[in-house]
């Protein structure tokens, strides 16, 4: 793990962001004693959430580890490199720069582990497994019980142990370049407060056990642990910026099956759950991933959801997905601005964009649909017990859709979703014209900051 002083950003930090704001002269050059002084010339570790910029700008706002002492700031090319910069100074502000590619699938010595890793010693076998819970000897009634179910629990707490990582309250963790990334970890922010994850791709959170549930609907599921980055346990003010979010190249449709099931081995995107608020995500590109967005886990309020789960998602890209992007319970979900494109030739199997579910309250306002044949702007929505929705001036393919009405024509009339009048997003950055968002966006999401010389 290396510190170093940081160095200004070159210029083109002012192309990306749209969420740069420029001050008089005379400012502080302390973005946290005030934020308007922030500008282009602010190096990207630096930067805070502007003012009104979602739902994880209210009340003290979200600064990260913006002001970290140079003793806090480090540069990570390794899995221990970065898990000591996680630990060092405790809840202190701190800055992690990620360079290259960080592998979660390593041992201490940086050599590879892999699947067979894991289980070695916990007397897991996949075709065992299979064996003694196939649906047609072991039916369909009861959840996996028994020796091989027992071992592949252990297996998969070992590989949770190496690749679940928890980051710190008040950091900043950034990619020194656009290419920087992470591969194979399950990142959460459990539980802290005040976290900024920016110009990073995280990808691949591949769950070497998957679980077998033949209770799950009809026909059964596999269902996987990891997300690429959980916000959760009550964790607030967490903005996620210029990101990237993909399991490519592993996908899930390269998958085999078992059981007549897809064997998935990822879960969510960014799932927000368990009493968690206040988060902005900007300016992201999720991409070949099927389960996007959870915010909330459940229907029951016993998790401290209600009152919570306030997040704002604006001029992000959602792009060869299936579904969640995002789907709601509970929280006050402000999408604006974001470009959600269907592909003809999709490896993930499209389901729907927004999901209205228990107590949800989602306003989906300028918003662009770029959609194939076969998928109708009536498909955009799916309701998950969810009673009403807002949609304005959201363009299908170009042309301004009222996308509730469209879905109402088409559901059954218990399913229909009447508009939700409980709340007006305030917190948000300018709103663009749904039909310029396609053009907006096509270079300016995902990690797309680079530094001059040694960041």
């Amino acid at each position: 793990m290396r510190k170093r002083n940081y160095l200004s950003m070159s210029a083109a930090l002012a192309v990306a962001g749209a969420l740069i704001v420029s001050a008089p002269a005379s400012a502080s050059p302390n973005p946290l004693a005030d934020p308007a002084a922030q500008t282009a010339q602010t190096p990207l570790e630096r930067q805070v959430l502007p003012q009104s910029d979602g739902w994880a700008s209210a009340g003290a706002g979200t600064t990260g580890g913006s002001a970290a002492e140079a003793a806090n700031v480090f540069d990570v090319s390794t899995k221990a490199e970065l898990l000591a910069a996680f630990a060092a100074a405790g809840t202190q502000p701190k800055i992690v720069r990620v360079h290259g590619t960080i592998d979660a699938n390593t041992a201490p010595d940086g050599s590879a582990l892999t699947c067979e890793n894991y289980a070695a010693g916990a007397g897991y076998h996949l075709e065992q497994y299979l064996q003694d819970f196939d649906p047609a000897t072991y039916g369909r009634s009861e959840e996996p019980a028994g020796p091989q179910e027992s071992a592949r629990r252990v297996a998969a707490a070992n590989q949770a142990k190496s690749i679940r990582w928890d980051i710190p309250s008040n950091t900043t963790i950034v990619g020194a370049t656009a290419e920087s990334s992470i591969t194979g970890a399950a990142l959460r922010v459990n539980g802290a407060t005040n976290v900024i994850v920016r110009n990073l791709t995280v990808r691949d959170s591949a769950d070497c056990f998957p679980a077998w549930d033949p209770t799950d609907g009809a026909e059964g599921n596999w269902n996987s642990e990891y997300d690429l980055l959980q916000v959760i346990n009550k964790a607030t003010h967490v903005w996620i910026d210029h990101s990237a979010f993909t399991d490519a190249p592993n996908l899930d449709s390269e998958q085999p099956e078992y059981f007549g099931r897809p064997y998935q081995v990822h879960d969510g995107a960014v799932d927000v759950t368990n009493g968690s608020d206040l988060v902005t995500m900007s300016f992201n590109r999720f991409s070949d991933h099927d389960k996007l967005l959870l915010i909330g886990s459940t229907d029951s309020p016993t998790r401290g959801d209600p009152g919570k789960l306030r997040v704002t998602i604006h001029h992000n890209v959602f792009e060869n997905v299936g579904q969640r992007a995002p789907r709601v319970r509970f929280g006050q979900v402000d999408v604006y601005n974001n470009h959600f494109i269907g592909t003809e030739d999709s490896t993930v199997p499209f389901e729907y964009f927004l999901g209205a579910g228990f107590d949800s309250h989602l306003y989906a306002e300028a918003n662009a649909f770029t959609l194939p044949a076969g998928v109708d702007a009536a498909d955009t929505i799916r309701r998950f017990k969810g009673t009403s929705i807002t949609t304005v001036a959201n363009a299908v393919n170009g042309k301004i859709t009222d996308l509730r009405a469209e879905y109402n024509a088409a559901a059954a009339p218990a399913d229909q979703l009447a508009a939700d009048t409980a709340w007006t997003p305030t917190l948000r950055t300018q709103v663009h014209p749904a039909q310029a968002v396609p053009a907006l966006l096509q270079k300016s999401t995902g990690p797309i900051f680079t530094a001059g010389g040694n960041l």
